[in-house]
């Protein structure tokens, strides 16, 4: 497997970013990971591993946004915002040095995705949406202000699964107790000795407090930057944020869009099962 390392990266406003680089010596375009809403760089820790080592053998970077995981918490949450989490991004590739890269982004790691089409297009070399698309669907949004509130605290990571799996399971049939195990891993960090939600309180409040009683804003003129991109859209087959309508236009839209189902999943799928890891490797290799 690839060895990866850590490193923290401060952004203009002073906070300290962590990094995880996996195959920090291959070569190639990097390929740069941006997590969901609430989740941090160990969601794509089993798919970085993968394509960090052959036959693919890139160089893997994952960046946990301001206040998810061991990156700082804002002591402002009112920049908890897409735009701000894009500009975070760029000061990273900065600082490290990349002028152009191929990127994953996962739910809102997409929607800063197409941020970047508007300030940077010229980073991004192409890109993998994963469950992500111009359409948000509300009932989806709401589902994810459901389990934001109600999901109760657990007391041990073997706990912390059974919860997930039965908050999430019906969607997932896919996975199996040992995902289940990774994922709780992922989202929980022992302090002080009592498992919490690895990420700031207040990026969860800020969501439940949205007003979905309107549609979100379409991104199609964003999205339609990319018609130049290379793109790859994962959805999951149980996903309700993500309609098969809004990735069927998507491929209409762009001719140059390849469309993937991950067959028992939900939002947002975990990359490296059902053969989406070897997919993503073929389409970020070609």
């Amino acid at each position: 497997m690839a060895e990866s390392n850590d490193r923290f990266i401060k952004v203009p406003d002073g906070l300290n970013l962590h990094v995880r680089i996996y195959g920090a010596d291959n070569g190639g375009t990097p390929i740069v990971c941006l997590p969901g809403l609430t989740r941090n760089v160990l969601d794509f820790e089993d798919l970085a591993r993968v394509l960090a080592a052959p036959p693919y053998d890139r160089r893997m970077i994952a960046i946990s946004s301001r206040g998810r995981g061991l990156s700082d918490r804002d002591p402002s949450p009112e920049r908890y915002t897409i735009p701000i989490e894009a500009g975070d991004v760029i000061s990273v590739l900065d600082q490290l040095g990349i002028d152009s890269a191929a990127f994953i982004g996962t739910s809102r790691g997409g929607l800063i995705l197409h941020v970047l089409a508007m300030t940077h297009l010229n980073r991004i070399e192409r890109l993998v949406l994963n469950d992500i698309g111009p359409v948000l669907e509300t009932e989806g949004l709401r589902q994810i202000q459901g389990y934001l509130g109600n999901r109760p605290a657990p007391s041990s990571y073997a706990e912390a699964a059974d919860i997930l799996k039965a908050t999430h399971g019906a969607e997932f049939p896919a996975l199996k107790q040992d995902n289940w195990a990774d994922m709780a891993k992922a989202l929980y960090r022992e302090i002080d000795g009592k498992l919490t939600a690895d990420f700031d309180p207040d990026i969860a409040a800020q969501f439940r407090a949205a007003d979905l009683s309107q549609p979100f804003p379409d991104l199609w003129a964003q999205f339609a930057l990319f018609a130049d991109k290379k793109v790859m859209v994962i959805r999951g087959e149980h996903s309700r944020l993500l309609s098969r309508a809004t990735t069927d236009e998507m491929a209409r839209r762009h001719s140059g869009c390849t469309i993937v189902e991950a067959k028992g999943q939900g939002h947002a799928p975990l990359l490296h099962l059902g053969g989406l890891a070897e997919a993503i490797g073929a389409f970020l290799g070609s």
